[in-house]
């Protein structure tokens, strides 16, 4: 498994726990959130969908209001993405009571893909991809 790169993060972030597989950090802006970060190989999504080793799964450690959380997710998720090139998908599972979650992955740049089941809980899976995985033309098949 690959290991979590070492995140690019701003002003307002500390790393409050670099472990393996999971890298907790926290951003104090309007309001704290605290965010864990984790390959999704590693994670109870590694079944939900083809997961690629590099794909990156945040998920939320505290209660926020949705503004906060968004802010939050967009600037991790930018951070995930420089951090790691190679990485396709940071993965948000917003269980399926979290609609606002759902909505605030939507204001972060996330888009919704798909609902999943995992056991115990009904996720809807929001990602946020690079540039160049969003411009691949899926009509075009290679050599052809």
């Amino acid at each position: 498994m690959t290991a979590l790169p070492e995140l690019p993060l701003g002003q307002g972030w500390a790393q409050t726990n670099v472990g393996d597989p999971v890298v907790q950090v926290r951003f104090e802006g309007e309001g704290v959130v605290e965010l864990g970060v984790r390959r999704c190989i590693s994670s109870r999504l590694r079944d939900t969908y083809p997961v690629s080793s590099h794909d990156i799964e945040v998920f939320g450690l505290n209660d926020v209001p949705p503004h906060a959380f968004a802010r939050a997710l967009a600037e991790l998720s930018e951070a995930v993405l420089k951090a790691d090139p190679l990485c396709r998908r940071v993965v948000f599972a917003a269980s399926a009571g979290q609609a606002d979650m759902a909505l605030a992955a939507e204001m972060a740049g996330f888009r919704p893909v798909v609902d999943v089941d995992v056991p115990g809980a009904e996720l809807r899976l929001c990602v946020a991809e690079p540039v160049w995985v969003s411009n691949i033309d899926l009509q075009r098949v290679p050599g052809a």
